[in-house]
């Protein structure tokens, strides 16, 4: 009897494990999909690409084994210096008002960021000033797929796209949730 709950639970933990994978696996390939479309895109504008969100994140152990989250950029904005640390353009700034003009770049590239904004309202800024600083904007977001996203407590919003609508709902019982989208 012990022999089938233990066989069971084991069972249990590795087709999560699997299909935790498998989510992850999918997110990475559609985050190297949207980079490489961002730079091709600032290519062909023949303008620099801008990446918000610095390609470390806020987590040490990236930089210390040398492996970002993505590509630099030619420009990284971000509010933790150590997000960028070493590109030798860094520039420490809030997504909801970049410190650039309008049309700076030929593209703007945002991985996981969007939903660490607090507000509905605060990401329709960012996604307005990525729009106003870039000539195309490219994000990426978790699945709700990801047991990692619904447990994350920098987790505020979620974020889905539909063709060229990004929707937003905050997270989370607080008061006055809100649902938005952008445009």
């Amino acid at each position: 009897m012990v022999h089938i709950a233990l066989f069971s639970a084991l069972g249990i933990f590795f087709s999560v494990g699997s299909w935790q994978l498998a989510v992850w696996i999918d997110e990475t390939r559609h985050k190297n999909k949207k980079y490489r479309a961002a730079t091709a895109c600032a290519k062909k504008a023949g303008k620099p690409l801008l990446v918000a969100g610095g390609p470390w994140g806020t987590k040490g152990f990236r930089q210390r084994l040398n492996m970002p989250a993505h590509g630099n950029g030619d420009v990284c904005l971000d509010i933790d210096r150590s997000a960028f640390d070493g590109h030798p353009h860094g520039v420490i700034g809030d997504v909801t008002q970049i410190p650039f003009l309008d049309k700076s770049f030929g593209a703007a590239f945002a991985s996981h960021l969007v939903e660490h904004l607090p507000t509905t309202d605060d990401a329709k800024g960012a996604l307005a000033e990525l729009n106003r600083v870039a000539e195309a904007v490219f994000i990426v977001y978790p699945s709700r797929q990801s047991i990692a996203a619904w447990v994350k407590r920098e987790h505020h919003l979620w974020v889905w796209q539909k063709g060229n609508v990004t929707y937003l709902e905050q997270r989370g019982n607080s008061e006055g949730k809100k649902r938005g989208k952008y445009p």
